[in-house]
């Protein structure tokens, strides 16, 4: 089979951008029409462009979040500045389990956990596209780790 990655979604962090996108022009249109003229509110259009740090980050956490199954290996890797990464091996997992809330379901998203044998034993890939086709693919990748009875 072919290797493959794993990425979270980008969808909640587009709603979000748009979200906070109309909160910043509210504020500045608020401010422009309303507070222009109080003095204490003077650094407001300047603080506001703040409201998009949450977001920044999240898309930051997507882009360095990686699931990728090469061979019959399954590396979980995160992180910017410090690098956490997990390997499994594919013929350790014992299970695959999808879980979706209903604005999950609602964009087609969910959340993946890797049930696997040993000391550490869930891994979870949360928000990612599919994640039902996901499940079935890495089951695939995992028969194909053991051999045939």
């Amino acid at each position: 089979m072919n290797d493959f990655s794993i990425r979270p979604t980008a969808k909640f962090i587009m709603v979000r951008l748009i979200a906070t996108g109309v909160v910043f022009v509210a504020i500045e249109i608020v401010w422009a029409v309303y507070w222009r003229d109080i003095q204490e509110l003077r650094v407001l259009p300047w603080i506001a462009p703040l409201v998009f740090v949450p977001v920044l980050l999240r898309a930051l956490r997507r882009q360095f979040t990686t699931v990728t199954i090469a061979g019959d290996r399954l590396r979980y890797e995160s992180g910017f500045f410090s690098k956490s990464t997990r390997t499994i091996q594919l013929p350790k997992v014992q299970d695959v389990r999808v879980d979706q809330r209903l604005g999950q379901r609602m964009f087609g998203v969910g959340n993946l956990s890797i049930e696997t044998a040993g000391e550490a034993s869930r891994l979870t890939i949360a928000d990612v596209d599919n994640p039902q086709a996901l499940a079935d693919t890495i089951l695939d990748h995992t028969e194909k780790g053991h051999p045939s009875v």
